[in-house]
């Protein structure tokens, strides 16, 4: 179901936050966004970016840091839903990196669960990913 305005604009201001620390290299600010639980979980664009439990997600934005000289992020179109304490976002990123001197604009899809906690929403779920570039539009499948 569609979440109304107060939810809608709560969503957005953690991922704006999100892209904010994400960007100042502010690590316990990432963190804070995302719950504590062993079982969050977030998936990356390559192929060992399988992340359970804030350890493993902490390691992987220290890892993206460690290889990059600066990043940053703008969303585009976004849907919001909610039901009782849970919403779920999808959205359009552009995410821009700094990496060995050269600039990189990835244009990429970003989806995130995230629960109200006495009044905080949390991340409890993120997936980040990109278009497969082998596939012509109009089409199902990669060629």
């Amino acid at each position: 179901m569609k979440a109304d305005a107060q939810t809608e604009a709560a969503v957005k201001d953690v991922l704006d936050r999100f892209a904010e620390n994400y960007a100042k290299r502010d690590l316990e600010g990432v963190m804070a966004l995302f719950a504590p639980d062993s079982d969050v979980v977030m998936y990356g664009s390559g192929t060992d970016e399988k992340r359970v439990g804030p350890a493993e997600i902490r390691a992987q934005v220290e890892r993206d840091w460690s290889q990059s000289e600066a990043t940053s992020m703008t969303y585009g179109w976004a849907s919001v839903s909610a039901a009782g304490s849970a919403a779920w976002v999808a959205t359009d990123v552009t995410f821009k990196a700094k990496v060995g001197g050269q600039e990189l604009t990835l244009e990429g899809r970003l989806t995130n669960v995230l629960e109200n906690r006495g009044g905080k929403w949390l991340m409890v779920q993120g997936h980040f990913s990109l278009p497969a570039a082998a596939q012509a539009e109009g089409e199902s499948f990669p060629e």
